[in-house]
């Protein structure tokens, strides 16, 4: 029997379960910000437009939404889930470098940062061709960008410089002539075997052409890399949840923040140490690498998997939890709002820093305080439950905060100055989501703990991050990044003030969880007998230290 329970306890390690679960974590989440908030400045660059971005990124979440839990519930079923998830990591590490093959329009701004002969091909723009009955007439729509030394940004925009091979105009002095020259020779040459091409382009412009093949390699990049995340999460939790030792799983996330914020800040060192060499495209090859060396890590990664089993309707369970709570339905809403205002503002804050003459470096340092302040918040969540005394207003913190932010970032004036905003940025996402668990507890029946939180991030993370992109795409477009910001923070300046009227009108309703009293009156009981036992022993040693007093006396 001893060496049986040994040998059991040699096999489930939860140490080294916790371990290894907390080194794939940081390199994932590490190669995944070493690319993920930068996306939107590389399509800007590609020559897209704010709203064309808005729905890219819009289709990737609403994909994500979807195909996440699915693929996470057929990987269970089947008992996939490790090969689920090495399949995730090396099919996205590929399907991202595909973004690197679009070529670029082959105009480029003479910058401070380079020389015009070294500069990389890293910032191309958007080249629209049309096909008319007077030839063939060529649109240069770009944004050339000039860094000076003290860090400001001047944009210089060339739009609709016309090209013609009949009578063709000389481009804007930022356009090299020579590469004007050499274009045109070029098409004229080739004409005759680009015809069937340049036809296609009159029922489409080379921008939307852009547009449809970024599109499309998004959504294949989201299918491979969305099952991942849940897939390895229930795998660990259900190891956690055999062994009995689920009061650890929130120690993994620490390691996500950890892995987030190294890889914002080494790509922004990369990016700008070597943009001169290779450009942005440290980016894709940095999360190409991660996700190869995160392989070994998701092979070794403890899953456990209960076989035989129902597959149980724990989403629509969740569902009706939610809907019969008031406070809970107020807690739904605020996390729509609050996913579509983080969304807009992690597609479009790097665009506003870009004007202001910020570089990779940065935006990476000012990603990675964001990750390490949401780190640096769980040690305080207790201080903060003792001060607020009700996890509610904590929800209302957080959207005020969430305003603040949104109203400094359209103020901006230089690259150093977002850093007291993304600082408050941490604490305003680590409030919601205390909040928002504290929520999931209080109407949750035994079992569906963490399908409730799960079903609040998808609406937070994906539903209403969906929503924000798209509308944030078309209000850049029309009317530009910095009222973009303005009318967020109002909005949520707005509902911070109805959100706290109605916390204070409805009442607040507790389900009993009879798992967690049980749970409690378990620790109590332990802690009661330990007290007993350590009252019995020194009671104990002050009679064997009696004993042998007498017998020195003797």
């Amino acid at each position: 029997m001893k060496k049986g329970a040994m040998q059991k306890s040699k096999q489930w390690n939860v140490k080294g379960a916790l371990r290894m679960a907390g080194i794939f974590h940081f390199l994932h989440s590490c190669g995944s910000s070493c690319l993920l908030p930068f996306l939107t400045l590389y399509f800007r660059h590609l020559g897209l437009n704010a709203a064309m971005i808005g729905i890219i990124m819009a289709s990737k979440h609403l994909l994500a939404l979807v195909w996440r839990p699915f693929s996470s519930v057929l990987a269970r079923q089947y008992d996939k889930r490790r090969a689920v998830i090495v399949g995730s990591l090396l099919s996205s590490a590929l399907v991202v470098l595909t973004l690197l093959l679009f070529p670029s329009a082959g105009i480029q701004a003479e910058s401070g940062r380079c020389n015009a002969t070294s500069q990389p091909d890293a910032y191309p723009t958007a080249l629209l061709a049309t096909l008319d009955d007077d030839g063939l007439n060529i649109t240069i729509t770009t944004t050339l960008q000039h860094y000076s030394t003290q860090s400001n940004a001047t944009v210089y925009s060339v739009n609709q410089t016309s090209l013609s091979t009949e009578q063709p105009v000389e481009v804007d002095t930022f356009v090299s002539s020579n590469w004007s020259a050499r274009g045109l020779r070029s098409l004229k040459q080739e004409e005759g075997l680009h015809t069937e091409f340049l036809g296609s382009l009159k029922a489409m412009d080379a921008q939307h052409q852009m547009f449809f093949l970024v599109l499309i390699v998004m959504v294949l990049w989201e299918c491979m890399a969305a099952p991942l995340e849940w897939t390895a999460d229930d795998g660990l939790y259900e190891y956690l949840d055999f062994v009995d030792a689920t009061d650890r799983y929130s120690g993994v996330k620490v390691w996500k923040q950890l892995g987030a914020a190294f890889g914002n800040c080494a790509v922004g060192v990369l990016v700008t140490s070597l943009f001169c060499l290779t450009g942005t495209s440290v980016e894709f090859y940095s999360y190409t690498a991660l996700m190869i060396l995160t392989i070994p890590t998701a092979a070794l990664l403890p899953i456990y998997l209960r076989k035989r089993e129902r597959l149980t309707s724990g989403g629509f369970k969740a569902l009706q939890l939610v809907h019969g709570n008031s406070q809970a339905i107020l807690c739904a809403i605020t996390v729509v709002l609050m996913g579509m205002v983080s969304s807009a503002v992690s597609d479009f804050l790097l665009w506003q820093m870009q004007d202001c003459g910020a570089t990779e470096i940065h935006m990476g340092i000012s990603l990675a305080l964001v990750h390490l302040s949401q780190a640096a918040f769980a040690p305080l969540s207790g201080h903060l439950s003792r001060f607020l005394k009700y996890h509610g207003w904590a929800l209302v913190l957080a959207v005020v905060i969430l305003a603040l932010q949104c109203l400094y970032y359209s103020f901006l004036r230089s690259p150093w100055a977002v850093i007291p905003a993304q600082l408050m940025a941490g604490f305003s996402t680590g409030a919601l989501w205390w909040s928002v668990t504290s929520q999931s507890e209080d109407i949750a029946t035994p079992g569906t703990e963490k399908t409730i939180l799960r079903l609040f991030e998808a609406l937070s993370l994906e539903l209403g991050a969906a929503f924000g992109s798209l509308a944030a795409g078309f209000v850049v477009q029309k009317f530009g990044v910095m009222l973009l910001f303005q009318g967020a923070g109002v909005v949520l300046a707005l509902w911070s003030s109805t959100l706290a009227l109605l916390k204070w009108k409805i009442p607040r309703q507790r389900r009993i969880n009879y798992s967690r009293l049980l749970a409690a009156d378990t620790e109590i009981s332990e802690s009661e007998s330990d007290q007993e036992k350590d009252w019995l022993e020194t009671a104990m040693e002050d009679d064997r230290g009696k004993i042998s007093g007498q017998w020195k006396v003797k």
